[in-house]
């Protein structure tokens, strides 16, 4: 199977037959991570084309029904119903319930990268490009820890958080992802040297996220993704360890990562200072602040929720009760947690559906040859962790960034093989 997935790209990548489509696809899939005002554009164009392609254009006999017994585009359109037909009883202002009807929209980019992407050939090029943006990110990053220039970096932490574009948090995160992406399909690299390369960006990537970037979200993230690369590699008999796993790498990095050591002592102590009503107003002293205040919502709203874009209203709605003298928070705020979001704004059922959603992309990844079915279902896992400590899917660019890969590593497991080479290898289920 080794051998069929390193024939790969030689027998796939040659065909010169790039269009309007592929290229979309493949700018959509570079600017992940990058300027805001890039993924704004390369979204719209793929929203654009996907929506012209559904009602104009014609596909290949061989993928008629390129979606057909797949259960992630079904529970995509499913939340989306379900975030809009609350708009019938939410509690937000319009403009804060539509706002976050867009904010959520983006979660149809997975179904368009699987719409989209008619084969393994055209999966390898929009692979290559999302690599390619990502290896630029943290090339960068690098750079600024060694105090080289980047005139092209944006972002305000620049200089002291060696962030690029965005913020460390996100920035982290991308960049564990991208570790584990590499690592899962470095099978698949061109050239006779692309296996080491993949191997180097992988460990440049976790190197990155844990020895130099402050993110304590990224830290959990790359120590998740490490425990089931782990894991994996382990005989069978042996996998049960994964349980402990993180807490000896934990442990590990408390005694060799000065940012992961600044940061668990950093939370220790905010959290200490929340409990005890002395410091509240600290990272994870506001987090628990919102939780609790988002728990309190969906114990009010159990059933239904308070409606889409309802987090503000709410929020501000519970502090002035308890403070008349409170400030409001702007609308489309969320509690930084994703899953708490969805309990606030669809009840016990907007949990159910978030985990559904997750459990879909699970249920489809199964049916992907084992390297590809692992680099998804790290993506998925990422994911899954960092929305305990963030709204991801809500927010801006970590959000499309995670929308547009899963619907990649999706269309490269799920679509078929073409030439000769690879056509041959029978699926081997993940274990």
């Amino acid at each position: 199977m080794m051998q069929s997935l390193r024939a790969i790209p030689a027998t796939i990548l040659p065909k010169n037959t790039i269009n309007i489509r592929l290229a979309i696809v493949c700018l959509a899939s570079a600017s992940m991570g990058l300027s805001m005002a890039l993924i704004s554009i390369a979204k719209l164009l793929l929203v654009l084309f996907g929506f012209a392609a559904l009602l104009f254009l014609r596909r290949a006999p061989a993928t008629d029904k390129p979606l057909a017994g797949l259960y992630t585009p079904i529970a995509v359109l499913t939340v989306l119903f379900a975030f809009a037909i609350s708009m019938l009883w939410t509690v937000a202002p319009p403009a804060d319930a539509w706002g976050s009807i867009a904010k959520y929209g983006k979660l149809i980019l997975i179904v368009l990268m699987m719409l989209l992407i008619h084969d393994r050939r055209e999966a390898m090029y929009a692979l290559g490009a999302f690599l390619l943006a990502q290896v630029f990110l943290l090339a960068s990053s690098w750079m600024l820890f060694f105090h080289l220039p980047v005139p092209w970096a944006t972002s305000n932490m620049a200089l002291k958080e060696y962030a690029v574009f965005s913020s460390y948090l996100d920035q982290g995160i991308m960049a564990a992802v991208l570790g584990a992406v590499c690592w899962h399909l470095r099978e698949l690299a061109p050239g006779r040297f692309g296996r080491h390369v993949a191997v180097f960006i992988a460990v440049a990537a976790s190197l990155n996220v844990l020895f130099v970037l402050g993110g304590r979200s990224g830290h959990v993230v790359a120590i998740a993704l490490l425990s089931l690369a782990i894991m994996w590699q382990l005989p069978r008999k042996y996998r049960a360890g994964i349980v402990l796993l993180p807490f000896v790498l934990v442990l590990l990095l408390f005694f060799s990562s000065t940012k992961v050591r600044e940061r668990l002592t950093m939370v220790k102590t905010e959290v200490e200072s929340y409990v005890a009503q002395t410091q509240i107003r600290t990272s994870s002293g506001i987090r628990l602040g919102l939780w609790v205040s988002a728990a309190q919502i969906i114990g009010e709203h159990p059933v239904a929720g308070a409606g889409i874009g309802s987090w503000s209203t709410e929020y501000n709605r519970i502090q002035r009760a308890k403070n008349p003298a409170h400030q409001d928070i702007p609308g489309n705020g969320n509690p930084h947690q994703e899953y708490l979001q969805w309990g606030v704004q669809l009840g016990i059922p907007g949990l159910l559906l978030l985990a559904g959603l997750m459990l879909s992309v699970l249920r489809d990844s199964l049916k992907m040859e084992t390297p590809y079915a692992r680099a998804a279902q790290s993506a998925l896992a990422a994911l899954a962790v960092a929305c305990l400590f963030n709204s991801i899917i809500y927010d801006a660019l970590i959000g499309d960034f995670f929308c547009v890969l899963i619907g990649l590593l999706l269309a490269l497991g799920l679509s078929k093989a073409t030439g000769p080479v690879i056509a041959a290898p029978q699926r081997e289920q993940p274990t």
